[in-house]
């Protein structure tokens, strides 16, 4: 990531949650060098912290790479999702060297406007009543216990991060027509809009996709997939599986080491 990026897109970073990959996300943060940044909603996981306080010392860091970055000169756009909706009450202003906004527009290099939200605005084109609302969240809970307890024993053993609740969420027939109904919701949002696509979060499922003519990306999140998406400087659009990246890095820097000794 030393290579300058035109903008960056994360969101579902939930800080303030057990399931948070703050180490992940202080060795992207620590390198990254873009024009702008766009940080698309549940930031910080409010909710998780109503129920218990949980921010280590990492959280704290990421917070002041963001505070770093806008020094630098990188303008930072907060769009607050459903997991810190009270910071919509600054839409409008500035908040710690960060605009924020309900929604936003980022023009890419070829001149394509993409409309930028965080995308619980479209839950009801899933169309979940209560009940399944409610066994739908505490399966996700279950799931992401199930997952953190799936990387402490991958760690123990030396394994690099796989994640348990992408592998199940691929493999639900009922998620995945979920998540199509939601795209299409997106998508005619964008089209209604005016613009070329959309880039969004909130499902926690990354993607880069043509839907209809227009672009449908989704950046994922750091609780599972630890994916974001960028503009790099020529205007090409990656979608980056961090995790990925990290392990590529160690194996070479590993190789690297065997040759020298």
């Amino acid at each position: 990531m030393t290579q300058p990026h035109r903008a960056v897109f994360l969101s579902d970073l939930h800080l303030g949650s057990k399931d948070c990959k703050a180490d992940y996300l202080l060795a992207l943060l620590k390198d990254l060098h873009c024009d702008t940044l766009y940080l698309l909603g549940d930031v910080i996981d409010l909710w998780a912290m109503s129920k218990r306080s949980h921010w280590p010392a990492s959280h704290s860091q990421v917070l002041l790479e963001f505070e770093r970055l806008a020094a630098k000169g990188t303008r930072i756009l907060y769009i607050p999702g459903n997991h810190d909706a009270p910071l919509r009450r600054f839409c409008g202003r500035a908040l710690a060297n960060m605009a924020v906004e309900r929604r936003g527009r980022h023009t890419l290099k070829d001149g394509r406007v993409l409309l930028l939200t965080h995308g619980d605005e479209f839950d009801a084109a899933v169309c979940l009543g209560r009940f399944e609302a409610l066994v739908g969240n505490l399966g996700y809970d279950v799931l992401m216990w199930l997952n953190r307890l799936c990387q402490g024993l991958r760690r123990r053993l030396g394994l690099s991060y796989w994640s348990l609740a992408g592998y199940v969420k691929k493999r639900i027939g009922k998620a995945q027509a979920a998540i199509g109904r939601y795209r299409q919701a997106a998508i005619q949002a964008a089209e209604q809009a005016g613009c070329a696509g959309v880039v969004l979060g909130h499902i926690h499922q990354p993607a880069m996709e043509h839907c209809q003519g227009l672009l449908y990306l989704n950046t994922g999140d750091f609780v599972d997939s630890c994916s974001f998406i960028v503009e790099k400087a020529d205007g090409e659009l990656e979608l980056i599986h961090w995790t990925e990246q990290q392990k590529v890095l160690a194996q070479s820097q590993q190789g690297a080491l065997v040759e020298a000794a």
